[in-house]
């Protein structure tokens, strides 16, 4: 339909305006993979391993040179692989304007690409249609659904002079409007726009580089003082630099990213079959640190439906003859929700409701719906609608008292009348709408609480509504409007009022404060937030944007399965601090061994070759960690790396007095320098294999059973090294018996130190 107003912009206007302004369209950044790959290679971890490679390659050590390289590309490959799960958030909101729009051109009207259209158009829009862009309208009155933008349930009625915003569905009528905003300055797309400039930060990069960090300055100290007493004996440089790039590599948690990628992507096999798909691995170990939740409400805690809560009837008239006539007032064809919620209700109810000879729809003009039918062979009429209206329409009744306090609860309210087609209305009562809570809303909320989560509900509702919601919901606290996200003074359970950059800055306001941040929700309004958050958890009803924008997406409906994923981080969270805490410790226990041997004994108490040798046989061997059994706790798991390293370092001095007996042992036995080293080689592996059952337990090592991964990859790495050993390979023969007597002494010595082991990990835990 033309309006009589309107004449659309002309062609020529349209495409000047278009290279102005650009499409209708939403910028999107997409990475080469080529060059995602690279990226790989940039991070403290590889840095340190390529600083070493290069001084491998000039200094000739082709053997070291490869090894290192291998842990390079290992690493690369594997994260990259598992990232590439992640789906990109920007191509959806994109694609999702690939529509074609009704729009007046030249004053004739046509259909156009979305992506064509331009501030000024005037476009014409009817049921069932996405809106292609903001709109102003002219003339017309709609029914739209916003949920997936506002995150309201229920539909608004919008009439000539309202905003209509992009990304919007039209659920009944039609209208046209003037176009006043496309792509990235539509609301919709500067939701698309919080998304791509959302960024999740990294804490275990953070981890990772404050680990090399503290060893790193450790080994630079002691290759320091083996330069300063290899000058000081005339040893030359070419004998010792080796050995000092040795120290580095060592000090290096190499596996550690490997050793986290596999313990992750494990983890996210076993959510899959729990209905949850991880689609950025490091949220699982974000999941085990969560101190805060903020979860949208509509179709997260609510059920995202209207249906029947309450009814209040009035002049002795029974709820039956209420709801029939309010049925009357009804149609399933509109498929207007407040219809839907009462003929749901009336059908639950076995109410029979008679045929009808008449029926208005709604009309947002006046207020009501209307329906016409036969009673004693006499016209009659019932009506439906804002209490107000069809309380003018009757007979004088105190409704006002009990409409208050059906408000009080946060329903929508409407009235319901009927009578003889010409003569007065009856005044029946009132009916109370609202949106339930989710079954399992309520359990799902007190595990998160006994897990140690602060679950804080954001809504776009009033803040007399959300309170409502809230406390049906058993959530306690103050409940703010949006004015107390941009500073955060208050600790507020409760967010109303909420827009969709609301969301955003009130998860960044909270990562500020040093919380780990998880968001839930549904809606495209969620997407920034979503990604902005350590944990971004996308509902199973949620958009496409909101699953693309998350990290976490359930695919059952219901909110059972983050509890089963913070209790899954919180189990990768455990396994990935043992593997930490053994690194730590054997890092410091070799560097330490092999410095002050040196500078003692004036001797290399293992070759080079052999303390790569040990990175295979300890480092990679111990990834089988990341299957281990575990038990999660009870509170936020957060590295406290200053205790860490403490325990760590306690634990090393201990294992280095072994080291230390095991070289006394050769001593005492007058072994050549190669069988030395080659036996000093054997008390490393096995001691750091003692050390993983000793730390996997923050209890004694025997109150858990260990994985049966670790215990078989456990029994290869000694039957390996011992046969190479045993043999001669690589190294110089040890004799069977000794090699039996040394995992003997180390299992015997293990037992010992577990004594000291329990109250230290005690402190760390509890930290």
């Amino acid at each position: 339909m033309v309006d009589k107003i309107h004449h659309g912009l002309s062609e020529e206007e349209a495409q000047s305006r278009l290279s102005q302004f650009g499409p209708n369209a939403i910028k999107e950044d997409a990475a080469h993979p080529l060059v995602a790959f690279l990226l790989k290679f940039w991070a403290p971890v590889p840095w340190m391993l390529e600083v070493t490679l290069l001084l491998e390659i000039l200094l000739h050590k082709y053997p070291a040179m490869i090894v290192i390289s291998t842990l390079l590309v290992f690493n690369a490959v594997l994260g990259f692989s598992q990232e590439q799960r992640a789906q990109d958030a920007l191509a959806l909101l994109k694609k999702r304007l690939h529509i074609q729009a009704r729009v007046l051109r030249d004053n004739v009207w046509r259909e156009v690409p979305a992506a064509d259209l331009v501030i000024g158009d005037y476009i014409h829009t009817r049921v069932g249609d996405l809106v292609p862009a903001d709109l102003k309208l002219a003339d017309g009155e709609i029914l739209v659904d916003q949920s997936a933008l506002t995150g309201e349930s229920v539909p608004a009625e919008r009439e000539a002079g309202a905003t209509v915003y992009s990304g919007s569905v039209i659920r009944r009528g039609e209208a046209s409007g003037e176009v006043i905003a496309t792509g990235p300055n539509s609301y919709f797309g500067k939701t698309a726009e919080l998304v791509r400039t959302a960024k999740t930060k990294s804490h275990l990069e953070e981890l990772i580089f404050s680990i090399v960090r503290y060893l790193v300055i450790m080994d630079g100290l002691l290759v320091v003082a083996i330069i300063i007493f290899s000058a000081y004996n005339n040893i030359p440089l070419t004998t010792i630099l080796p050995f000092a790039l040795i120290l580095l590599v060592a000090s290096v948690p190499v596996a550690l990213p490997a050793t986290f990628t596999l313990a992750t992507a494990m983890a996210s096999l076993d959510l899959a079959h729990m209905g949850v798909l991880v689609t950025r691995l490091s949220a699982i170990e974000e999941a085990a640190a969560m101190t805060d939740l903020c979860s949208d409400k509509t179709g997260t805690l609510t059920q995202n439906r209207l249906t029947l809560s309450a009814t209040r009837t009035l002049g002795g008239t029974s709820d039956a003859e209420m709801l029939t006539m309010a049925a009357m007032a009804s149609d399933r064809s509109t498929q207007d929700p407040i219809d839907l919620a009462i003929l749901e209700a009336v059908q639950a109810r076995n109410i029979s409701v008679g045929d009808r000879t008449g029926f208005i729809p709604f009309d947002p003009s006046t207020k009501r719906s209307e329906a016409s039918f036969l009673k004693d062979d006499r016209a009659w009429r019932a009506v439906k609608g804002a209490p107000q209206v069809i309380a003018q329409l009757s007979q004088p009744q105190a409704w006002e008292q009990e409409a208050a306090a059906l408000a009080a609860d946060g329903a929508r309210i409407l009235a319901i009348a009927a009578g003889p087609q010409n003569g007065n209305l009856e005044l029946l009562g009132l009916i109370a709408l609202s949106d339930p809570p989710r079954p399992d809303a309520h359990s799902v909320l007190a595990s998160l609480r006994d897990l140690g989560i602060r679950v804080r509900m954001v809504t776009g509702d009033t803040e007399a509504t959300a309170r409502v919601v809230a406390k049906t919901l058993g959530i306690d606290g103050t409940v703010c409007g949006r004015d107390q996200i941009q500073n955060l003074s208050q600790d507020c359970a409760v967010y109303a009022g909420v827009f969709p950059e609301d969301k955003f800055h009130l998860v960044q306001g909270l990562q500020k404060r040093h919380r780990v941040t998880a968001m839930t929700g549904d809606g495209v309004n969620d997407a920034p937030a979503l990604k902005q958050a350590e944990v971004g958890i996308a509902v199973s009803s949620a958009t496409d944007v909101a699953k693309a924008a998350a990290s976490l997406v359930l695919t059952e409906p219901g909110l059972g399965a983050v509890v089963s994923a913070i209790k899954t981080g919180r189990r990768v969270y455990q396994r990935m601090l043992t593997y930490t805490l053994n690194k730590i410790v054997k890092t410091i226990q070799v560097a330490l061994f092999l410095s002050l041997g040196l500078l003692f004994f004036h001797q290399f108490v293992v070759t080079p070759l052999l303390v790569l040798l040990l990175l295979f046989a300890n480092d990679f061997v111990t990834m089988s960690i990341a299957g281990d059994n575990v038990r999660y706790s009870h509170r936020p798991d957060r590295w406290n790396l200053r205790i860490l390293m403490l325990s760590a370092f306690v634990l090393a001095i201990a294992w280095l007095l072994y080291a230390f007996l095991a070289f006394a042992f050769t001593q005492y036995l007058r072994l050549s320098l190669p069988a030395t080293q080659a036996f000093d080689f054997l008390a490393l592996v096995f001691s750091g294999l003692a050390n993983v059952f000793l730390v996997r337990e923050r209890g004694h090592f025997w109150e858990s059973p260990p994985g049966r991964f670790l215990v078989l990859a456990s029994c290869a790495d000694i039957l390996a090294v011992s046969l190479l050993a045993a043999l001669g390979i690589l190294m110089a023969a040890v004799p069977w018996l000794d090699i039996v007597a040394l995992a003997v002494a180390t299992f015997v010595y293990m037992i010992l130190l577990d004594q000291i082991k329990v109250p230290l990990l005690r402190r760390l835990v509890d930290a």
